[in-house]
């Protein structure tokens, strides 16, 4: 991810959760060591505590040296940073946030847990009512197959599930995409709830993200759309 381009993953995977649901006061941020996401969620206002588990400290201080730009979220007075393995902190809580974001790295070696039915059921406990979750959710170019197998896991244990992304230059195919799931069968994932005006658009000093682009992100190439909608 570069400067040129890493506001279009940060502010997607933020933004779309964060505007989906009605009241977001508490937010967990799992991994997101670079800050990138962290800077984003501390811009809403209704955010009142946002708590950042990151597994590898020195992450955070390579990005605080390196990538100025993203760690600047690391200075919000909203934040906690939780040094410790996601799973096992979010095991601790139950009904504790309304919006949980998986920051991941992709799925390979120890990250694959993060992409699984157990996990999935562990952010849903530790969800409060209307919760709203958003993780990494790869490539639709090259793996729509385990994408196909995440959406199977989050519907077993979510009634509301949905697939958007973004255009991400730097990334392979240009394209990376966020699975997201709300614990209230009444969610509406693919239109803000709240209002997104261009004023506000330009307060939070936005780049990518906007109302048009959060309903458009979840319109999918046909072959996806069959495919992520068929049992």
């Amino acid at each position: 991810m570069y400067k040129k381009d890493e506001f279009a993953y940060q502010e997607m995977i933020s933004h779309i959760p964060l505007f989906a649901h009605p009241s977001p006061k508490t937010v967990l941020i799992v991994g997101g060591g670079d800050g990138g996401v962290a800077r984003e969620v501390a811009k809403h206002p209704e955010v009142e505590e946002i708590h950042l588990c990151e597994i590898d400290e020195k992450v955070i201080e390579v990005s605080k040296k390196f990538l100025p730009s993203m760690s600047v979220g690391f200075s919000s007075p909203k934040l906690t940073i939780h040094i410790e393995d996601g799973i096992k902190f979010m095991e601790k809580y139950s009904e504790k946030f309304d919006v949980i974001i998986t920051d991941s790295s992709d799925p390979v070696g120890p990250s694959i847990a993060l992409f699984e039915k157990p996990y999935y059921e562990l952010t849903n406990i530790a969800l409060k009512p209307g919760g709203i979750l958003c993780c990494l959710g790869d490539c639709l170019w090259m793996e729509l197959p385990f994408i196909k197998n995440c959406t199977k896991s989050l519907r077993s244990v979510f009634p509301v599930v949905g697939y958007a992304y973004t255009n991400v230059s730097t990334y392979p195919c240009g394209q990376i995409g966020f699975l997201l799931a709300g614990k209230d069968k009444n969610t509406v994932l693919q239109k803000p709830v709240r209002e997104v005006t261009e004023t506000q658009v330009k307060e939070f000093g936005l780049c990518y993200y906007n109302f048009n682009v959060h309903c458009s992100s979840f319109v999918l190439p046909q072959f996806a759309h069959e495919l992520l909608n068929t049992n």
